[in-house]
């Protein structure tokens, strides 16, 4: 349990903060299905303009230190491996 004030304080901020980054990843998992069930479909149209969305999405994830920068790269590079080979 927490003694002093500032250790009452940061159990109260990180609590608020852990909701604010669950969304952020539920958030970016989320675009990623959109590009996966895409793919899926076969459909190469939807699954570049899903891309498209989920790459500032990572980007803005690693900005707020939610998903680490070599996580968000190789999620990137493997999402646009099988975008592009879908030709």
């Amino acid at each position: 349990m927490a003694n002093t004030p500032q250790a009452r304080k940061r159990i109260r901020r990180n609590e608020r903060r852990t909701v604010i980054n669950k969304n952020r990843v539920s958030r970016i998992r989320t675009y990623i299905k959109n590009v996966e069930s895409a793919l899926e479909a076969g459909d190469k149209k939807a699954a570049s303009e899903a891309l498209a969305i989920v790459q500032p999405e990572l980007a803005r994830g690693v900005a707020r230190g939610v998903v680490h920068k070599n996580t968000a790269s190789r999620k990137y590079s493997r999402l646009n491996k099988r975008v592009a080979a879908l030709a």
